[in-house]
């Protein structure tokens, strides 16, 4: 990681449908001061509800894991990248899954990152900080206005 980079804390909205999973994810998060604030979803229709709700925080990343009721992980990411308002928000799957059909059709949907459960939470972590530091190294600075 580039030492230059601050570490920032983020708005995540964690997509999770087991509870045990999310509280795994949110008290990893934490406890490593990487969240500011962490709203939950417990299936692809609540977070699309979330999302275009205008009185709530845009998320600065969403952790999506696949397999979940109502609308999957999978129908969400096609839904979230092929909208202009949400597509780009970083998604990273968070998923069981490691067939490689499921990794293959998560990038080709434009996810930023792909981890397998059970999740090693180090791996995770650097996951996100690798999107982070992607975000900042092509982040343009507004030039001033002269006075």
């Amino acid at each position: 990681m580039n030492a230059l980079l601050p570490h920032r804390s983020y708005h995540v909205l964690l997509v999770e449908d087991d509870a045990a999973d999310a509280l795994l994810i949110e008290e990893a998060m934490t406890d490593k001061g990487m969240v500011r604030s962490i709203s939950r979803a417990t299936d692809g229709i609540t977070a699309l509800e979330y999302l275009r709700a205008p009185d709530n925080p845009r998320p600065d990343l969403i952790v999506l894991d696949l397999n979940m009721p109502r609308m999957n992980g999978r129908e969400l990411l096609g839904v979230l990248k092929g909208d202009p308002d949400l597509g780009m928000i970083p998604v990273v799957v968070l998923t069981t899954s490691s067939t490689p059909d499921d990794i293959a059709a998560a990038y080709s949907r434009h996810a930023n990152a792909y981890v397998t459960k059970p999740v090693n939470l180090d791996d995770f972590l650097q996951a996100v900080r690798r999107i982070d530091e992607f975000f900042l190294e092509i982040a343009s600075v507004p030039e001033r206005e002269a006075d």
